[in-house]
């Protein structure tokens, strides 16, 4: 068995020729991106068919038992190719039947600088296994794992390979905005001691806990608006609908509410700070328990994803140094994914209730991106989450990745994002053989 990284890790490699080994008897190439995590046009794709680039940094081979050798002399990759990702296809079934699948780098004198040994495989039938990329002057390797239901079709499409015209549209990546053409949140929020209009709930809501007495706040409100509330979905099975209960304050506090339904429960927070902002789960004991928020950004913003205990009580302890607002809503109330691309900046949950596809994520901040989901169909007991479902998503900086999420109603879960992004649903795409295979 290879030891190495897990998925999802990363480390730094010499800036030499690498030898990279992808085993065992699966289809391999290579994309050269740029920044923008897009090819620049065929010439960037080193397969069976092409198996050199011309600038001749990274060159494909076959060798024994099954091994594919990927050479990649570093030095000589070109400056606006930023990344070399390492993919691999199955022709056949998925690339969970492929027994062994690894990746070993060695160095020019052919001892093993790193490895990672696929583990988690599924039904996917394309996959970016690792990538070397330009980091601080150098160059890194991470263990990617990042695996397409829709096989190379959207593998490609997703690093800007241009495809068969019949393609759908939808199935194109999200076109490259400038960060500072992103529209800012709208500023919603009352002025302090302003009354606010009813939030819109099902005719459910009426039979639900009242919601908790909160003393009244006199802190000033922040300027960041808090994300829009969506309309529950019709016949809501999960959970039970309540009236959103607010709160404001400033600086270190509790973050208390008595009288809710256990379960998850989606809490909005905007603060004005320059400082650290840190939010946990407390114990009855008052123990920090969960992290649910660790950040440096000026005026943090985000919708996080909480569970209520048996008790109905929810606590929450902030550590902030600004004025805050905070805002506690049912489940039913996250905001949904469609094929229009939905702008967001933090933390958030995500509502996906329909056939089998791929939510396109495009990330414009410099710290992790960490998503994951939930999937709610046939769950019965809406006193506590699901486990999470695999693959997920877990990078660094300005990124373009893929979640496939399965048919029904599933919780997409943006657990940690310092930083813009944007979201929509892909429609999967039959898989092909690469390149002849996409564009046939």
């Amino acid at each position: 068995m290879l030891r190495g990284l897990i998925k999802g890790d990363n480390v730094f490699v010499p800036t030499v020729a690498l030898r990279v080994a992808v085993r065992n008897d699966i289809d391999v190439a290579a994309l050269l991106v740029t920044e923008e995590g897009r090819v620049r046009g065929d010439a960037d794709i080193v397969f069976h068919g092409a198996p050199a680039h011309p600038s001749g940094a990274v060159r494909l081979s076959a060798g024994a038992d099954g091994t594919t050798w990927l050479d990649a002399d570093l030095a000589g990759v070109e400056e606006a190719v930023t990344r070399v990702l390492v993919v691999a296809s199955a022709e056949e079934g998925a690339l969970r039947d492929a027994r062994g699948l690894s990746v070993e780098v060695f160095g020019p004198d052919g001892t093993t600088v790193v490895g990672y040994e696929v583990t988690d495989a599924g039904g996917e039938t394309a996959m970016v296994l690792a990538e070397l990329y330009r980091r601080a002057g150098g160059w890194k390797f991470r263990a990617v794992g990042q695996g397409y239901v829709d096989g190379l079709v959207g593998l490609a499409v997703h690093h800007g390979v241009e495809v068969a015209e019949e393609t759908p549209a939808e199935d194109s990546p999200v076109e490259e905005t400038p960060e500072d053409a992103l529209p800012e949140p709208a500023e919603t929020l009352p002025e302090p001691g302003a009354p606010r209009a009813p939030e819109a709930l099902p005719a459910a809501a009426k039979d639900a806990a009242p919601p908790a007495q909160i003393p009244a706040q006199v802190a000033p409100v922040p300027a960041t608006a808090l994300a829009p509330v969506d309309l529950p979905v019709p016949d809501w099975p999960y959970g039970h609908p309540f009236e959103p209960h607010t709160l404001e304050g400033s600086g270190n506090d509790v973050l208390a509410v008595e009288g809710l339904p256990p379960g998850p429960v989606l809490v909005d927070l905007a603060l004005r700070t320059e400082g650290h902002t840190a939010v946990w789960t407390l114990t009855p004991t008052n123990k920090e328990e969960d992290l649910l928020v660790n950040s440096t950004e000026k005026d943090w913003r985000g919708r996080l994803l909480a569970v209520v205990p048996l008790d109905g009580r929810l606590r929450l302890k902030l550590s902030a140094d600004g004025p805050w607002h905070a805002r506690v809503l049912p489940l039913a109330a996250a905001r949904r994914l469609t094929e229009d691309a939905l702008e967001s900046w933090g933390p958030e949950v995500l509502l996906h209730t329909g056939e089998a596809t791929d939510v396109a994520f495009h990330y414009r901040g410099d710290s992790n991106l960490i998503v994951d989901s939930y999937d709610l169909t046939g769950h019965k007991n809406p006193a506590k989450l699901p486990k999470s479902r695999y693959p997920y998503i877990n990078e660094i900086g300005r990124r373009r990745e893929a979640l496939p999420v399965p048919s029904g109603t599933v919780l997409v879960h943006v657990k940690r994002a310092d930083g813009r992004w944007r979201a929509r649903l892909k429609q999967p795409s039959a898989a092909v053989a690469w390149l002849r295979r996409v564009r046939d």
